[in-house]
């Protein structure tokens, strides 16, 4: 039987090209998404007519509470949870003393709370079989903060912490946990950046271009891999040289 891997947030951008990676090489992938239902089911479709088997589950991954609805309905298609990817993410862009208390509580929602969330019900099954690999996606922002990203940096950097603490917790039960940091990537995330901005962001970049979903949804497989076996607890950046 193929490894299950779930992968939230997986209708677009790095999700997308997650979902992709993997289920073209093997794995039996479930994904979540909150409101993209009809790329959700654009998506299945093609990957079904490949051959592959996937599916789609609608889930605001927000608490703990929503993550257990979840894991359980995976759990209920596929039998077993052998990988996470944690990608589902919201942004807010604007000054610390703009934002308002709601959507400071949203992204720290989503972006922190509903990782722990599906970390633990997700591992639950890991546990008993003394098996399987998170992989937590942060982001650049994260690990050295942004201006007028506040509350985005906050939750990514809280993710990071959180990734360590569980490497250390789960590693005797033979559960990998490692992030990956992406730059400046082409997705939607980014696509309300002005021309201005994203020239200034290239420039600022090594590698001197942006990143693509795909070379994210590479490193994540990477990470789930066996030939990672042995890395946990680690912070992958996935930024041209951009954190250097």
């Amino acid at each position: 039987m193929n490894n299950v891997v779930l992968v939230t947030g997986g209708s677009r951008g790095i999700g997308r090209a997650t979902v992709l990676h993997l289920a073209k090489r093997g794995w039996r992938v479930a994904f979540t998404y909150c409101r993209s239902a009809e790329k959700a089911q654009d998506l299945v479709n093609e990957l079904t007519a490949l051959g592959a088997d996937v599916a789609a589950f609608q889930a605001d991954l927000c608490d703990f509470p929503s993550a257990d609805r979840c894991i359980a309905e995976v759990l209920a298609r596929f039998g077993r949870i052998d990988a996470l990817v944690n990608n589902a993410g919201v942004s807010s862009i604007g000054l610390f003393s703009d934002i308002t208390p709601e959507e400071w509580q949203r992204v720290l929602s989503v972006d922190l709370t509903g990782t722990a969330a599906c970390c633990r019900a997700a591992t639950a099954d890991m546990l008993i079989r003394h098996n399987g690999r998170v992989v937590n996606v942060t982001s650049v922002w994260g690990v050295h903060g942004a201006s007028c990203e506040a509350a985005y940096s906050a939750a990514k950097a809280g993710v990071i912490g959180l990734t360590r603490a569980l490497a250390k917790e789960l590693g005797p039960s033979g559960i990998t946990v490692n992030a990956v940091a992406p730059g400046v990537i082409d997705t939607d995330m980014n696509s309300g950046l002005d021309e201005e901005s994203l020239h200034t962001l290239t420039e600022e970049t090594p590698l001197g271009r942006l990143g693509s979903a795909q070379d994210v949804a590479a490193a994540i497989a990477f990470l789930l891999s066996d030939e990672a076996s042995f890395i946990t607890g680690q912070v992958l950046g996935v930024d041209g040289g951009f954190a250097l």
